[in-house]
């Protein structure tokens, strides 16, 4: 993959609401994350400008012709998600979201929703904590593994 395609891609991290974006060509891979620096809200739907994205290549060739940024880890337990779906922050559209940043929750409390197969699966804290990030937008899709919430 040419440094052109890179960049482009890069671009267009940046000025979409997507946090992540992997595309495979042949036997290269290329892995672009968007991370918010600490103390960020994240963007919003209703327009919020987007915090500079950090991005995180994984390619033999993009390693070779690009340079790298490290991604920011964010401090405290980070809630993964079990599966691969859709995030939801509520239980429905128009209501009040589980948790916000800051909120404290304790083990067993729901955190968001992720839709896999038309079922909605709550998606519980593992340990009690103060929410310190919230790294998924609103109906955006999530792999499995990916980071969801970050709990201090």
């Amino acid at each position: 993959m040419d440094l052109r395609k890179l960049k482009t891609l890069i671009e267009l991290v940046e000025n979409s609401g997507i946090a992540e974006l992997e595309i495979s060509e042949g036997e290269e891979r290329v892995r672009i994350t968007r991370s918010l620096p600490p103390g960020t809200p994240p963007a919003t739907e209703q327009g919020a400008q987007l915090a500079t994205p950090v991005a995180a290549l994984t390619s033999s060739q993009a390693a070779a012709s690009a340079p790298t940024a490290v991604q920011a880890e964010t401090e405290g337990h980070v809630v993964k998600s079990p599966m691969v779906g859709t995030f939801y922050r509520s239980a429905s559209p128009g209501a009040k979201p589980f948790v916000e940043i800051g909120d404290e929750v304790q083990a067993g409390d729901p955190l968001c929703i992720i839709e896999a197969m038309k079922l909605m699966n709550e998606i519980e804290a593992d340990q009690a904590g103060v929410v310190k990030a919230i790294l998924i937008e609103n109906g955006q899709p999530v792999e499995y593994g990916q980071a969801l919430v970050v709990i201090g």
